[in-house]
């Protein structure tokens, strides 16, 4: 793939461990270009959602879904300006999406190919054929994360859930922030995976 030679020594550098991490999954690519990004990432959600954890997740979100798009990225122009475009656009849908809901609150994953999975959670008075549905949704769920390895299956159930907050959780397993949001971010990708399957049911 031809560089551009209009590059910046800063994006020269970044499509070296993109390459790395697109050709030879070099993990140390894919933590080095998240390190260098993720604070920048994390700022603009915030500054668009107005909520830590949205931020967090929205931040998660858009490098799982850079991560699993690194086939698309050309170097016409910086991996920073192509991550930025997709964080914002995911944020984009995030707000719509939240501003759409009225009566339901979604607690939703995205499934990195521009769906969604998760439940509904509505108003306590249910009719009894959503009660059903509603634990239908719940029940597949749990199958899903129940495949999960032990550490991340953690992560989700208390996350997803219970609903905790980052910092929560942290407390909760004795971990440090930085490792819970990575090992989430981690839990995700298994998640993506486990969730083709079933499309259409949740």
């Amino acid at each position: 793939m031809e560089l551009n030679p209009n590059l910046s020594p800063k994006a020269k550098i970044d499509f070296e461990l993109v390459c790395r991490a697109r050709d030879d999954k070099d993990e140390k690519a894919y933590a080095e270009l998240m390190g260098k990004y993720r604070d920048s990432i994390y700022f603009m959600m915030l500054k668009m959602v107005k909520n830590n954890d949205d931020a967090d997740d929205l931040t998660l979100e858009a490098f799982g879904k850079a991560f699993n798009r690194l086939h698309q990225y050309t170097p016409n122009f910086a991996f920073s300006t192509w991550l930025f475009r997709i964080a914002t656009n995911n944020c984009i849908d995030f707000i719509r999406k939240k501003k759409m809901i009225t009566l339901s609150i979604d607690k939703t994953i995205s499934d990195g190919e521009g769906g969604e999975i998760g439940f509904e959670i509505r108003s306590p008075n249910l009719d009894p054929e959503e009660r059903f549905v509603r634990k239908q949704k719940i029940r597949i769920m749990r199958e899903i994360v129940d495949k999960l390895k032990p550490r991340y299956r953690e992560l989700v159930v208390l996350r997803y859930f219970r609903e905790y907050s980052y910092d929560e959780i942290a407390k909760e397993t004795k971990l440090p922030l930085g490792t819970v949001k990575a090992q989430l971010f981690r839990a995700r990708e298994q998640l993506y995976k486990l969730m083709q399957g079933k499309k259409g049911k949740i």
